[in-house]
């Protein structure tokens, strides 16, 4: 278990270099969202690589940060490397939007294209930072990055204590969000309903939830590219994920541009098909008991998908 202490440091160590992300309130449907695709590069995930990247020595960042995102994660590591003057070399997978590369670059870090999906990223990342002496920063098998995410919990806590007696949707990729909220919130009194979500096109992380393993599972094209790919074997977010996630679900491709659409039609907010699945497990029905706090982690998508989403789902 991570100690409650590596929360509360991370959210010090982190807290001048992130943004304090609106909390709001859609009385119709009994919802209460927390807006992280309004965090700096658009996603929850850089508190996780600052709090990893801040938390280092300086001896293992000037020996350059190695890393393997879709996009998000990678976004969080270059702007840490930028604060700390650390090079970043981030491991991508060829189908990663371009988008997120260009933002990768933009915040100046080297992005390496690999064949094939994440999982294949992520090898080639941990293989090459091995090999060369680099220091690999994981988008989630870490207990810094976990503790980062877990910020989030925190965060939210202290903008309405009341939402700790509630039920919290959270979209789960290899799991450092959600056994980073779930970790921190582990010895607060009523502690909430945690909920995982994933796309039914990349169940990898729901898998092992119910069985204990992924082997099985075959990865699919998804809107949801940030939780896509296979987790880590021997990953410490899985036991985490196991012991802190009440009910995890699954939602389809058609649930989540739905989900994006809606966000966009009711509240005027972009947000990526990652974030969505969180909404699009309310919205088909799988998910009734209210309060809801639904964690809306990212922003990042690629314009002419969004387009086309809008398009086909108009109000």
């Amino acid at each position: 278990m991570i100690p409650r202490a590596w929360f509360e440091q991370a959210l010090r160590r982190i807290s001048p270099h992130i943004r304090t992300t609106p909390l709001t309130f859609d009385p119709h449907l009994e919802i209460f969202f927390k807006w992280e695709n309004q965090q700096v590069t658009g996603s929850f995930k850089a508190r996780g690589a600052l709090n990893k990247v801040l938390s280092l020595l300086e001896w293992e960042r000037a020996r350059g940060l190695v890393t393997a995102s879709a996009g998000n994660h990678g976004q969080g590591v270059a702007l840490a490397g930028n604060l700390t003057k650390s090079p970043v070399l981030v491991f991508a997978s060829e189908q990663a939007a371009p988008m997120k590369i260009a933002a990768m670059q933009s915040l100046g870090a080297e992005v390496r294209l690999v064949p094939g999906g994440y999982a294949e990223a992520e090898q080639t990342g941990i293989t090459y930072a091995v090999t060369k002496g680099m220091t690999w920063i994981s988008p989630y098998n870490d207990g810094q990055i976990i503790a980062g995410q877990g910020t989030m919990a925190l965060e939210l806590l202290d903008q309405l204590p009341a939402l700790a007696n509630s039920t919290w949707i959270i979209p789960a990729g290899g799991g450092g969000l959600v056994s980073g909220v779930g970790t921190a919130l582990e010895k607060t009194a009523n502690r909430p309903r945690l909920v995982a979500v994933q796309s039914e096109a990349s169940a990898f992380l729901h898998a092992l939830y119910h069985t204990g393993s992924q082997d099985k599972i075959v990865e699919l094209p998804s809107l949801a590219d940030g939780l896509a790919g296979p987790v880590e074997p021997g990953s410490v977010t899985v036991p985490l994920t196991r012991q802190v996630v009440d009910e995890f679900l699954l939602v389809s491709e058609e649930q989540i541009a739905q989900a994006i659409a809606y966000a966009w039609n009711h509240y005027q907010q972009r947000i990526e098909g990652s974030a969505a699945v969180a909404l699009a497990a309310v919205l088909s029905g799988q998910v009734s008991s209210h309060p809801l706090v639904i964690l809306i982690t990212g922003g990042n998508i690629q314009s002419e998908v969004f387009d086309k989403i809008i398009g086909t789902n108009s109000a």
